[in-house]
């Protein structure tokens, strides 16, 4: 059977298992399945790109809360700005050193840094600014989606991947090996690939210093 959907993979690995009394946990060993893709895999449908403005009417108008599904940051840009400068990440304790060295000063910001859920900038903005930002996201989980990007490109990671997460149940049973490579596999693959759709996609530009007029 085709595996497209949420509900079809529960399907499958329900076949795959053959055990009636692991039906509930199937969604758990799909959640877990998941949680380990968003550790492990790198792929550029994992990028994404979100735009956000600067309310400069709120009292800490410096404070920009994530992205729901945001893993790690790639870069940071004022969109709106001519150039469009990339901010410069600093650590939290360099934010602080930072903030003291700018007391009560309102400009450009041109550093963050990212404590819990927000992006902190400094300088404190003294005008609007649009934010552009590309990040790595979490894969949308398929308890809230019938489908997603993964489950569409490798059916096979979702099935071996909830199948592996299954073992503390099954003993000694001779499949978790098996189980354990076809997951294996797939993610090496979606790496490979990946890594290909980002640096082999074409020729590389060369850019030069300073090209004849």
């Amino acid at each position: 059977m085709a595996i497209t959907t949420y509900t079809e993979l529960r399907t499958a690995v329900a076949n795959w298992l053959a055990r009636d009394d692991l039906s509930d946990r199937i969604p758990e060993f799909i959640a877990l399945a998941e949680a380990k893709f968003n550790r492990e895999l790198r792929h550029p449908r994992m990028e994404k790109r979100s735009y956000t403005s600067v309310d400069t009417d709120t009292n800490e108008p410096e404070f920009i809360t994530l992205p729901s599904n945001f893993q790690t940051m790639r870069r940071i840009r004022l969109s709106g700005v001519t150039g469009k400068p990339g901010l410069e990440y600093v650590t939290a304790t360099q934010a602080e050193t930072l903030r003291y060295g700018l007391a009560n000063v309102t400009a450009q910001p041109a550093y963050y840094t990212i404590i819990d859920d927000e992006i902190e900038l400094i300088p404190t903005p003294g005008q609007e600014y649009e934010l552009e930002m590309v990040y790595r996201a979490n894969i949308p989980a398929l308890a809230s989606n019938s489908t997603n990007w993964l489950l569409t490109l490798a059916p096979d990671a979702y099935l071996y991947g909830a199948l592996l997460e299954a073992a503390p149940y099954m003993k000694d049973d001779g499949r978790i090996s098996v189980w354990a490579l076809g997951f294996s596999n797939a993610i090496d693959s979606l790496n490979r690939l990946g890594a290909e759709v980002s640096f082999a996609s074409g020729p590389s530009a060369v850019v030069l210093e300073n090209p004849a007029p």
